[in-house]
């Protein structure tokens, strides 16, 4: 027996064409969006790309994010409806579904020239990404492998920085390993504070599959592990910031996981410093080619 179609006008909208346009901008996820393209941005200064060069990165890196975050909303929009998603303006009528589908088909079209810009091998990580991340979105999401696209992503980002330079140098390893070690932690403190209602919408990514309570403690470890490959990975020693950051880590961590019992967003906002230490700390060191 299906579930009765919610009240809320997901397919079709009456908002005026202004607030179409706030909706549809508010639906493409602009915080992580923001956060991905200045990451691209700093990585790639810190590779030594030129403005043309950089600009081009931003702007396929901005438009491959613009496709994924349309794609989630427009794809998720009979769930977030049935569940009352107000923060959400597909399901709530604000913006049409198919106006959604429109921008991220058309997002992701443009992103195909601008990573092919930044050369050929830069342009297929980059575009393999993007395709991993619409994989969960449509299904990834909901089984055992929820992680790998977030791994793919966030790793390939260095490399497709360093990829971009002229002479299309190899990535370091320890920024491609970092990128990854915080995509798993991205999804873990993602999916983390929307778990139980995920299960009861039959959503069953990895995280669901481990549990709130297992989720937060494993939440640091990726990102302790990132602290551990910034700090000794690169040639030379830590530095200043890469020995405090390696320091602080683990007692950081461990006074969140306590926390826990009487605090239970503690686990998830340390790990949102442990998570800026380790991107400040990777864009500090660069990610230039051993």
């Amino acid at each position: 027996m299906g579930t009765p179609e919610p009240p809320h006008a997901w397919a079709t909208t009456t908002a005026g064409p202004p607030r179409r346009a706030v909706a549809l901008l508010r639906s493409c996820h602009p915080g992580p969006v923001a956060a991905v393209t200045f990451t691209a941005g700093a990585l790639g200064a810190g590779v030594g790309l030129d403005a043309v060069r950089t600009a081009l990165l931003v702007a396929a890196v901005l438009c491959g994010q613009l496709s994924v975050g349309w794609c989630n909303d427009a794809f998720d929009a009979r769930r977030d409806a049935a569940a009352g998603r107000r923060d959400k303006p597909v399901s709530d009528g604000r913006v049409g579904r198919g106006t959604v589908w429109a921008a991220a088909v058309c997002a992701a079209l443009l992103c195909v020239p601008l990573s092919w810009a930044c050369g050929p091998l830069a342009g297929t990580l980059h575009l393999g990404a993007v395709a991993a991340a619409w994989a969960y979105n449509l299904r990834l999401k909901a089984t055992a492998l929820s992680w790998l696209p977030y791994a793919l992503g966030f790793g390939v980002l260095p490399a497709v920085a360093a990829l971009t330079l002229p002479a299309r140098p190899a990535p370091a390893w320890w920024a491609v390993t970092t990128g990854a070690l915080l995509g798993i932690a991205a999804h873990l403190g993602d999916v983390l504070p929307d778990i139980e209602d995920d299960l009861r919408e039959g959503v069953r990514g990895l995280p669901h599959r481990l549990g709130a309570r297992t989720t937060a403690l494993l939440l640091p470890l990726p990102l302790l592990a990132a602290s551990v490959v910034l700090a000794l990975g690169p040639p030379g020693p830590p530095g200043p910031w890469g020995t405090l950051t390696l320091a602080l880590a683990p007692p950081a961590a461990l006074a969140g996981l306590l926390l826990a019992p009487v605090r239970r967003k503690a686990p998830l906002a340390v790990a949102a410093l442990l998570a800026a230490a380790d991107v400040t700390l990777l864009l500090a060191r660069g990610t230039a080619p051993l």
